[in-house]
């Protein structure tokens, strides 16, 4: 039997979930969907509620508090694509039999800190051990955000001719998790400053202030979307904006921003960090006269920002200018953090 790592690939969403989502109700203005980091519902007098879902997580060469980080921050990470800040939180709780009191209570402390640092209520939920559950993933949590229904963004409203940023660079989440999972093999193949570096960019996982820096006063703002990078990295972030907004796109590669840290650590584990899972940097879409006041904003909050392409006509398709070479861009199903993450576990990495 395969085994599978990661999210559901497109191929299966599409065949297995897509068109089988219960009771169709005209509220429901955005439901599932490819590329998609959000739902919302519409409500009366011209409001509506966004919510997003993503699992806990629980990884014991982490610790807790890093633990709590990940779990709150990467919900929270795909309201802010909506251009506003989450506000309620619902947590479901699978934790292992084994996993003690004392844990329990700093776990949910640091879970009640950074959601009361972000603004968000938590609201309820299911807190429960389960016996022979030794996974890194703890449960799951949904987040809410209530707005006008004309301010909230997603990314099916790209539109052709917008300029697509790129906040800070590719792979932090990736060069992060793998440096603290792997500390003496990182130590040894790239230094203990770039281990060190990658190790402080675990807390810049969160992208509610780039979300919160591109929108800015939200009057004229220019923003016409913004995209979560999570498994397949800035380059699957923005194939994915490309195709939920029903548009083409063209990426420059030599633009995409690249941190020197991050690629000598996805080096070490033979991925490649276009591709690699990147929480922390936003896909942004913003018209083009809009652009120079967007990133001087982003400069203004000292978060580098980078143009990086172009929406296009959907005929155009999706593609990568690399070298001088147009060619298609390549979606990979499979994020390569996974297997290299495994693959390191079974050599015995430390």
């Amino acid at each position: 039997m395969k085994v599978q790592t990661g999210k559901i690939t497109h191929t299966d969403f599409r065949q297995f979930i897509e068109y089988k989502c219960g009771k169709h109700r005209q509220e429901v203005i955005a439901g599932p969907q490819f590329g998609v980091d959000v739902s919302i519902v519409s409500l009366p007098n011209g409001m509506a509620m966004a919510m997003a879902s993503d699992p806990l997580s629980l990884i014991p060469s982490l610790g807790l508090k890093e633990s709590a980080w990940l779990s709150v921050q990467l919900a929270a990470n795909d309201i802010a694509t909506t251009g506003f800040s989450p506000m309620y939180g619902q947590f479901v709780l699978n934790l292992p039999a084994t996993f003690s009191q004392k844990d329990f209570e700093v776990y949910w402390d640091y879970i009640h800190q950074f959601c009361s640092d972000l603004g968000i209520a938590i609201t309820g939920g299911h807190t429960g051990f389960v016996e022979g559950n030794n996974s890194t993933i703890a449960g799951g949590a949904t987040f809410t955000t209530i707005a006008k229904q004309n301010e909230l963004l997603t990314t099916k409203l790209a539109s052709v001719g917008d300029v697509i940023l790129v906040s800070k660079c590719c792979a932090i989440s990736s060069a992060a998790i793998l440096a603290m999972s792997f500390p003496k093999t990182v130590k040894n193949k790239v230094g203990t400053e770039h281990y060190n570096l990658a190790c402080e960019s675990f807390y810049d996982i969160s992208v509610m202030k780039d979300a919160l820096t591109a929108v800015g006063d939200r009057r004229n703002n220019g923003v016409t979307a913004m995209h979560d990078v999570t498994e397949g990295g800035v380059l699957g972030a923005i194939y994915e904006l490309a195709v939920a907004s029903g548009n083409g796109a063209i990426v420059y590669n030599d633009k995409l921003p690249a941190g020197e840290t991050q690629s000598r650590i996805c080096e070490v584990f033979s991925i490649d960090p276009r591709y690699s899972i990147g929480a922390g940097a936003m896909v942004i879409t913003c018209k083009k006269e809009s652009k120079t006041k967007i990133l001087a904003q982003f400069e203004a909050n000292n978060i580098p920002c980078t143009e990086v392409g172009e929406i296009t006509e959907k005929n155009k398709g999706i593609t990568l200018m690399e070298k001088g070479n147009q060619s298609d861009l390549i979606y990979n199903e499979k994020d390569p953090y996974w297997g290299a993450f495994f693959k390191a576990l079974q050599q015995d990495w430390k």
